[in-house]
């Protein structure tokens, strides 16, 4: 579940709150009874070094292809009838 942060626009107040994606925002503040807005932070994930799709995937199709083309290729010359 995603964590969310909410800020007080009357007291400032910034609240994090784990949340499903379908869950309603929060609205009221627990310490003073205002306004509550979803603030946009910045994520910790990030996605770097191997394992990802460029990689490790996005050549596999075409390298496998290559290969089983070239070795179609050495079979069918020495097969004469």
């Amino acid at each position: 579940m995603p964590i969310y942060e909410y800020q007080c626009e009357q007291c400032g107040k910034i609240v994090e709150n784990w949340q499903k994606v379908s869950d309603p925002p929060l609205t009221e503040c627990d310490n003073c009874k205002g306004r509550m807005h979803k603030l946009v932070s910045q994520t910790s994930f990030q996605l770097k070094g191997s394992g990802w799709y460029v990689t490790d995937y996005c050549n596999r199709k075409s390298s496998e292809k290559s290969s089983s083309e070239s070795s179609s290729k050495k079979e069918t010359p020495s097969k004469k009838d």
